[in-house]
């Protein structure tokens, strides 16, 4: 799960652009996967400070290397702010998820995020929805529900959490269309490595203080040290690529590659974890992609005939 920036309106490098975007997706489960690993020893919230800091420790780095950190503070650092904690509370969600089921299962169900963001545009936007997208919409729910059936059994409402990701994640893709990004990507990094690394490490000493199980500060070894900064280079990376991709590429162009990260998300987990899903779940995910493709193309005739898109992916 990365963020996203506000995209070309045209293809000025289409190769190019597939290449950026095919290269972000793949690379990203592989923070989620490290993510499931740590969380096996340390608390997910403790991994999720570890991502949003080391983060921020990478943009300071740069910025002090490149004598650009008079440019963090950036044009609006308040609702710089506010999108890293959008992001944060959305990957504290999703790394808590996957300690307990399969990342290609949290990643699917996470996926529900242009349906969900469809519905929140209507109510808080008052976004026109026609018939056709709330009958994706319907569709991709469906497919969630099929997906989610056996692991609200089995773990119970834990299983929901990559649909709080998603509900976490259209709040951001939503500031964005009201306060759009004019900042460039190593202040959006800092921004939300700071305020990402406050909010959590916040958490993190409220739970010490309270005794919370389960979120409890543990002194972490110096390989899960370097797992965690590796997290936190991925992310780093993958947000940029996603960046470049989208200066070269329009968006109905890469919309439809981010399922790419379904894929290496199901080869990863079976190749660490030996995690695969079931002919259900194979059928739940045809219907969220299925679905988020649709409501892509019916935002694409939206901009086509002059009509404002929803957000942008």
């Amino acid at each position: 799960m990365t963020a996203s920036t506000t995209p070309s309106l045209v293809d000025q490098n289409p190769l190019a652009a597939i290449a950026l975007m095919s290269s972000a997706m793949l690379i990203v489960p592989v923070m989620d996967i490290i993510a499931k690993y740590l969380s096996t020893d340390l608390p997910p919230l403790e991994v999720t400070f570890g991502r949003f800091f080391f983060q921020f420790l990478i943009c300071l780095v740069l910025a002090l290397a490149t004598g650009r950190f008079a440019l963090l503070r950036g044009q609006q650092p308040v609702i710089n702010y506010l999108r890293g904690i959008f992001l944060a509370a959305a990957s504290l969600c999703f790394f808590t998820a996957v300690k307990f089921m399969s990342v290609a299962t949290a990643i699917s169900i996470f996926f529900v995020e242009p349906m969900v963001l469809t519905i929140l545009a209507a109510l808080i936007l008052k976004e026109q929805v026609g018939i056709r997208r709330i009958g994706a919409i319907l569709v991709g729910l469906i497919g969630a529900i099929i997906i989610l059936r056996p692991n609200l059994a089995e773990i119970g409402l834990v299983s929901l959490l990559p649909v709080a990701t998603a509900f976490l994640f259209s709040f951001y893709l939503l500031l964005n269309r009201l306060y759009p990004v004019t900042d460039g990507l190593l202040t959006i990094q800092f921004s939300a490595g700071l305020s990402g690394s406050l909010m959590l490490g916040t958490a993190l000493v409220i739970a010490n203080l309270a005794g919370f199980e389960d979120m409890t500060f543990l002194m972490p070894s110096g390989s899960q040290v370097g797992f965690l900064a590796l997290i936190g280079l991925i992310s780093f990376a993958a947000h940029g690529l996603v960046v470049a991709a989208f200066q070269r590429g329009s968006a109905s162009l890469l919309a439809p590659l981010q399922y790419i990260e379904i894929v290496s998300a199901t080869l990863f987990g079976y190749l660490v974890f030996s995690d695969f899903p079931d002919g259900p779940t194979w059928i739940g995910i045809a219907l969220i992609i299925g679905s988020g493709l649709y409501i892509a193309h019916r935002e694409r005739k939206r901009k086509s005939k002059g009509q404002p898109a929803i957000a942008e992916v």
